[in-house]
């Protein structure tokens, strides 16, 4: 049963990624690729990876019984002079969309992000582009799991 709540704690974020953030991006002025998941590799999407693993609870949590997961959701951008702008835009996009529905509509008790990394190239015009890695935080109760 436990795996069927990580599941659909993971479908939850997918969900809110495509939908909720991709809606944020289709209203800004510039074009910025939308997000999808697939294997597709080209400028018109961008396929972000997402990984889940259980989380070190603190003492509260213990007591009245919340399981700590902890997400990390990385995009990674082909190489293009905007970039670096493109990362700052779907930083925000996520973080709003996070702060929209922090409960991932009503699955989970929380989740936060709890950091941002953007990851530029280690040499420019070497087939490189850059990343941007979000961490988040989700609690759920252990009746829930």
């Amino acid at each position: 049963m436990k795996d069927f709540v990580e599941q659909q704690i993971i479908e939850a974020v997918r969900g809110l990624l495509t939908r909720r953030v991709n809606q944020l991006l289709g209203d800004m002025e510039s074009h910025i690729p939308l997000i999808e998941f697939s294997n597709y590799r080209g400028g018109t999407a961008v396929c972000p990876i997402i990984s889940f693993s259980n989380c070190e609870q603190s003492e509260k949590e213990r007591i009245i019984r919340l399981e700590a997961y902890s997400l990390t959701i990385t995009l990674s951008l082909p190489e293009l002079p905007e970039n670096e702008l493109l990362c700052y835009a779907y930083a925000g996009a996520v973080t709003r969309a996070f702060y929209d529905d922090p409960t991932l509509g009503g699955l989970v008790d929380r989740a936060v992000i709890t950091g941002k990394k953007y990851v530029q190239p280690k040499m420019p015009n070497c087939s490189e582009g850059w990343e941007l890695i979000i961490s988040l935080r989700v609690t759920v109760e252990a009746m829930k799991t």
